[in-house]
């Protein structure tokens, strides 16, 4: 019988580890069989307090791994299979064994969507990226273009005028599914432009992002857009599969957490970082929530004593 299972290997994940670990609680923690989370593919980190001069995604990453194995969290690189959290203890299915766990923290984190180009892929980190407020810095001065057309389309394009000298925002359609005020503020911006009715075909530069190659869906003409950045900004999908219709989930499939809590709809079970996080998805208030996930579990835990 566990005290408690973490379920994730990002900030979260690995802040929840340390925290319990610390508190004599044992954790253990499934990783899946690629720890880390969205920052093993992102390059320099400017922005987590405490790198005066930045770190790699990944260091930082190994560095909260080493962390919670200090404190002598378990540290399991395995995929979760399945959880009943119908009953208590809940059971936790991995590699077709079933762990028994008093509490659960879920710390499974979202991806970002992208549109599947082997280019798109191979240039992560290098030019393509999926967070304005991550990378921005990085393009002063620069010519960005971005695939969007909701409201946190426009909202990461203006925010990345702080930085570039063009935003070209291209769109399938020839109007924005954003809000009408959104779409004021973006249209209004003298340095965002619209290429409308087309799409990415492919991402092009060796090394790093040189431009993009798009086809005009109505005329099906193909052209290329020279640009230093190429940034998504077409939603993101939280990793919750495991938990539809156990917990309650918002429209777009994040967990549900009481206000100022990481509480579930089920009583000691915590979610943490991006998997209830569409809002702020930063490594930082990642690793912040997975503080509160595990001081939550702790204080749950001496109550059921």
């Amino acid at each position: 019988m566990e005290n408690v299972i973490i379920i994730g290997s990002g900030p979260a994940g690995l802040t929840a580890a340390i925290y319990t670990a610390r508190a004599n609680l044992n954790p253990m923690v499934f990783e899946g069989y690629q720890y880390g989370g969205q920052l093993m593919t992102t390059t320099e980190i400017e922005n987590f307090p405490g790198f005066e001069e930045g770190i790699q995604g990944p260091d930082l990453m190994s560095g909260m791994r080493e962390q919670a194995k200090r404190f002598q969290a378990r540290l399991v690189q395995k995929d979760v299979e399945s959880v009943n959290l119908s009953q208590l203890p809940f059971q936790v299915v991995v590699d077709g064994e079933t762990y028994e766990t008093k509490t659960l923290i879920i710390a499974t984190g979202a991806n970002a969507k992208m549109l599947g180009l082997p280019s798109e892929k191979r240039l992560i980190g290098r030019g393509v990226s999926t967070c304005a407020t991550c990378d921005g810095f990085f393009y002063r001065e620069k010519e960005i273009a971005m695939v969007g057309g909701g409201d946190s389309a426009m909202e990461e394009a203006i925010f990345l005028t702080k930085f570039a000298s063009k935003v070209s925002i291209i769109h399938r359609r020839d109007q924005l599914r954003a809000s009408k005020i959104m779409q004021e503020r973006a249209l209004k911006n003298p340095k965002i432009a619209f290429v409308w009715n087309s799409v990415v075909e492919d991402v092009l530069g060796a090394e790093k992002v040189e431009g993009v190659r798009l086809r005009n869906v109505k005329t099906n003409e193909v052209s290329a857009l020279r640009c230093d950045g190429f940034f998504l900004a077409i939603g993101h999908a939280p990793n919750t599969a495991l938990f539809e219709g156990q917990l309650e989930l918002d429209e777009q499939k994040y967990i549900i957490t009481k206000p100022k809590s990481t509480a579930t709809s089920v009583p000691g079970v915590f979610a943490a970082g991006d998997v209830q996080d569409s809002k702020y998805r930063q490594a930082i208030t990642a690793a912040g929530t997975g503080c509160m996930a595990a001081l939550e579990t702790e204080r749950y835990l001496e109550a059921q004593e």
